[in-house]
């Protein structure tokens, strides 16, 4: 499959950053997108709304359907899988983006938080995926995208924000039980994560303001990425953990200028990259 023209993607978190990202790269093939997230009315902090990304996913070439929902809250997730289905006819593809952070050691973290992270990454990943089966399993090449890291456990990865780092694994942890799961079914369910940090709100707002947005690639190096993934037959990839840059190199991409946010400055790691996994181009500063 080289397009995803009349396919319809199930987005959570789609209302902006990498979720929005990944959307608009769809809808340029003519895909539908159900903007599954829980902004309606506008942030001056958080640019976007379901609404807006709507409009901007009709704009790029797509068919759009907003909905309000909270991937904690069983019965509005059970009722937007619904809806898409009814409302394109099908679901082909389910992305896992939306997440909770909040990098703060054991005695920073209280239990709200805690909850809060592991109630949305962990949680809500598996049950958007639970309930999207058997919608999943009616399509010709479906497929589960978590936007989640390689399960590479070591200490570092941790210590400093254990909560967060144990929501954020067990969306992986979900990536390796339901691809076994569901290989027999023809459901691919795979991870996919940045090799470095991705100019979104997120990096902007709690991670390293301006500097660390300019040190970051676009969210465009991810929505590539996940096209050329989902773009695959479902039966003969499943199971992979992978990182973006890695994955677009091995299949013939060979220019990332493009996704630098400053070409002056060199490009940060972001968290949980394996320290066996080489980048195939330099992330030293361009001039």
């Amino acid at each position: 499959m080289s397009d995803l023209k009349g396919k319809t993607l199930f987005i959570s978190g789609a209302s902006r950053g990498i979720g929005l990202a990944i959307a608009l790269r769809a809808a340029r093939d003519g895909a539908n997108i159900a903007v599954a997230a829980k902004t309606s009315e506008p942030n001056p902090k958080l640019p976007g709304t379901i609404f807006s990304a709507a409009e901007e996913i009709e704009k790029a070439g797509g068919k759009a359907l907003p909905l309000i929902v909270d991937v904690r809250d069983e019965i509005q997730v059970r009722e937007a899988l619904e809806k898409t289905a009814q409302h394109f006819g099908g679901i082909d593809i389910v992305v896992n983006n939306a997440s909770a952070i909040s990098l703060t050691d054991s005695q920073a973290t209280d239990m709200k938080r805690y909850d809060l992270m592991h109630q949305i990454n962990s949680r809500g990943t598996f049950m958007v995926s639970k309930f999207a089966v058997p919608y999943l399993a009616s399509s010709e090449n479906p497929h589960i995208l978590m936007l989640s890291p390689p399960l590479d456990m070591r200490e570092k990865w941790f210590a400093g924000h254990t909560a967060y780092s144990m929501a954020k694994y067990g969306m992986s942890l979900v990536v390796l039980g339901l691809a076994g799961e569901l290989r027999r079914k023809g459901i691919a369910v795979n991870a996919l994560w940045p090799r470095t940090t991705i100019a979104t709100s997120a990096v902007k707002n709690l991670l390293g303001g301006d500097a660390l947005m300019r040190a970051s690639r676009t969210p465009d190096i991810i929505a590539d990425a996940a096209h050329m993934i989902f773009c695959k037959p479902s039966k003969e990839l499943t199971g992979k953990f992978l990182i973006d840059d890695t994955f677009l190199w091995e299949n013939g991409v060979r220019d990332f200028d493009h996704y630098r946010v400053d070409p002056t400055a060199a490009l940060a790691m972001d968290f949980f990259v394996p320290e066996d996994s080489q980048p195939p181009v330099s992330l030293a500063k361009l001039r």
